[in-house]
């Protein structure tokens, strides 16, 4: 029998037992990681760069970049060397402080994507009181109080989490450090602790998720109001991208978390953790990239400058 101060690793899942395709894996997984420095890393310099981007849209959208990039660099880059140096440990101490900054940052992404709708939500339906009910330090304001329930979040969780005897050994059927295959190591009932900050975590999200309903019911109300085909082609431009970010986040959370028993298997939840831990903030830079045509000008223009002064 163990327990969590005689534990010094964890063993993570193998995404391959033979060495062609765990260097298969590598470099697919380098690939993905690059395109999404580059596709937020673009965004974050085309934002700042161009001030015909310094928005509230444009500053909530900055601020999802940097927390893409922390997301995908929590859990990818550890995956990455354990494909290719064909090991599953990690740290007692690194596996903290995975759990502690993947919270963090889904957690604060799913915040600033509430806040997020609320903004277009505005924008459309109070464009009137936008500049009063979004100036830049209510937008200051709103952007921490997103950072800040992140940390919030990490702290309870990690601290609850890692206070807990483990005597189940220490092999985690999962690719990163994950709450839900720790608290499987527990050896008391003391995980119900951790429980009941999850099912609180969970009527907040719940709540969060009832307010970007709502408000996109509001918005898509207010746009069948708008005479011209024009107005309609600005508000479905701005508003589509961030609606295809939050339904991709959503929809492989809970997939992750509310499949059946009966078709959950080690290879399936691999699969699942790594669509809703890595797919999106790989993908929301092409997302808001594709029918955003300010930000492909700034993109546009910031790539000439450059080019041009070298």
């Amino acid at each position: 029998m163990s327990n969590s101060s005689s534990i010094t690793q964890f063993l993570l899942l193998a995404f391959a037992d033979t060495r062609e395709l765990q260097l298969l894996h590598f470099c697919l997984f380098l690939g993905i990681y690059l395109a999404a420095l580059l596709g937020n890393g673009l965004i974050i310099t085309a934002i700042v760069c161009d001030h015909h981007l310094h928005s509230p849209m444009y500053f909530f959208l900055l601020n999802l970049s940097f927390i893409d990039l922390g997301s995908i660099s929590t859990t990818l880059p550890k995956a990455m060397a354990n494909s290719l140096w064909d090991t599953r440990a990690i740290s007692y101490s690194g596996c903290a402080a995975q759990v502690f900054l993947f919270l963090f940052f889904i957690a604060a992404e799913f915040s600033l994507l509430t806040i997020m709708a609320y903004d277009r939500y505005t924008a459309i339906c109070k464009p009137l009181h936008y500049g009063t009910l979004l100036g830049s330090r209510a937008c200051v304001h709103m952007a921490a109080a997103a950072w800040g329930s992140g940390l919030l979040n990490a702290v309870l969780h990690t601290a609850n989490t890692f206070s807990l005897p483990l005597c189940q050994g220490n092999a985690l059927d999962q690719f990163f450090c994950e709450i839900p295959q720790i608290l499987k190591l527990s050896c008391s009932d003391s995980y119900l602790r951790e429980v009941g900050l999850i099912v609180v975590t969970v009527c907040f999200s719940f709540g969060c998720f009832v307010f970007i309903v709502l408000s996109y019911v509001q918005i898509l109300r207010a746009v069948l109001r708008i005479p011209s085909e024009q107005g309609w082609h600005k508000a479905f431009s701005t508003c589509l991208p961030h609606l295809a970010v939050v339904s991709l986040f959503i929809s492989t959370g809970v997939f992750a978390n509310l499949k059946p028993p009966s078709i959950s298997s080690p290879s399936l939840d691999l699969v699942v953790s790594f669509l809703y831990s890595v797919v999106p903030p790989a993908v929301n830079p092409l997302i808001y990239s594709m029918r955003n045509q300010e930000l492909k000008d700034a993109i546009k223009k910031w790539f000439s400058r450059t080019l041009f002064n070298s």
